[in-house]
């Protein structure tokens, strides 16, 4: 039985007048917003701007799942989160700034990891899944809980200067695996806390998915079903590319071989918690203390500093060579395998793959700086500044 539309509020009715005066929207829209429910996992860069827009334009539930806590770095660009929330939980912040912003909607925290165990029952009562996230194994979980449960599955995706935008619907077109069956080797793909991510970007990607979800719930437009958004803010260029289904697809092609939740953390390679690990495991890590004991003996050390040469503006330790990890593979080639290396970078994520490079190339003697560059300057030099 068709349930009837929610009546608005007179308050509601002059909250939204701007929407009403549409003819695409109307009052009718509006109140399909009021009764549609969204997932929005993750509530960093691009979930900022989606659960701004959604909670502003009435969407009547909003679940929000984060694990994480709100610090001064991600202020930058995740703009749900303000200075006084600094040390709060992400889930806490962003509901409360969405429920400051619009008093007429229900809003749910998930203070949790979104996992194969636990997603189907987080997103049962929800009709779209919004992709929020910053790691492989999240998104390819999204993704098979929207194919797998019918739902539509709005991803976004940012990276420095560029974004990506495209709604997955098995139902009517592809899904992500089609587009992206496999995801790239582990460690390939930096996260933004290591490569960087334009301060505006999270929001132009994110208010795009926003506008998707609406479209979809009042049945307005075109979907971006089968279609690619790619975005270049330098170049402030939007480019749209067909994507069709994959009749080979492991999870909504004709001969699927996927059809359950998966152990996606396996899969991709890196645990959905803690994607980017700073440590190189027993033996491979040198603490800051440690590192100047070292110094301060004169021992004969190499330091290889793995971040990218800009970031040397900033804080670098004397003497260290430089060679951005990128490149690392193809120098370490001209090294003496019988020295002893310290690599170091900003928070000690690039350096432990450093390691592994060159561990799996026949050295033995490495470490990786614990920590990184910030760990040293909390730790023992308080003049070098911290990033």
């Amino acid at each position: 039985m068709e349930t009837k539309p929610q009546i608005l509020s007179q308050e509601e009715i002059l909250r939204y007048s701007r929407h009403l005066l549409i003819p695409a929207v109307g009052l009718i829209g509006q109140q399909k917003l009021k009764q549609a429910s969204v997932l929005l996992v993750g509530s960093g860069g691009l979930g900022s701007s989606v659960g701004l827009y959604l909670a502003a334009a009435g969407i009547g539930r909003i679940g929000v799942v984060d694990y994480d806590v709100v610090e001064s770095s991600n202020l930058q660009r995740q703009v749900i989160h303000s200075t006084p929330q600094v040390g709060m939980l992400k889930v806490d912040s962003a509901c409360q700034r969405m429920l400051d912003l619009n008093p007429y909607i229900h809003v749910e925290g998930f203070n949790e990891v979104f996992t194969s165990q636990n997603a189907q029952q987080i997103a049962s009562g929800y009709d779209i899944l919004v992709d929020g996230t910053d790691n492989f194994p999240t998104r390819y979980l999204l993704n098979d809980l929207g194919v797998l449960s019918g739902k539509p599955f709005v991803y976004g995706s940012i990276y420095r200067f560029e974004g990506q935008v495209c709604v997955f619907d098995a139902r009517h077109g592809p899904c992500y695996r089609c587009l992206f069956s496999e995801p790239p080797p582990p460690g390939t793909v930096p996260p933004c806390s290591d490569a960087g991510v334009f301060g505006v970007l999270p929001g132009t990607i994110g208010t795009i998915q926003a506008s998707e979800v609406l479209k979809h719930i009042m049945g307005i437009g075109e979907p971006m079903i089968g279609r690619l958004m790619l975005y270049d803010a330098l170049e402030m260029s939007f480019h749209t590319i067909q994507v069709r289904k994959n009749p080979k697809c492991p999870i909504c092609g004709p001969n699927p071989t996927i059809h359950e939740l998966i152990d996606y953390e396996a899969f991709c390679g890196v645990p959905a918690r803690d994607a980017f690990e700073n440590s190189a495991g027993p033996g491979f890590d040198l603490e800051p203390e440690e590192l100047a004991e070292l110094i301060h003996t004169n021992v004969e050390i190499v330091f290889l500093d793995v971040r990218d040469p800009v970031e040397l503006q900033v804080s670098a330790l004397p003497g260290a060579r430089v060679i951005p990890l990128e490149r690392l593979g193809q120098q370490i080639k001209e090294m003496d395998k019988h020295k002893d290396y310290v690599l170091i970078c900003r928070t000690g994520v690039r350096s432990v793959r450093g390691v592994r490079q060159m561990v799996a190339a026949g050295f033995k003697r490495v470490k990786s700086l614990h920590g990184g560059l910030n760990a040293w300057a909390e730790r023992v030099d308080p003049h070098m500044l911290k990033y």
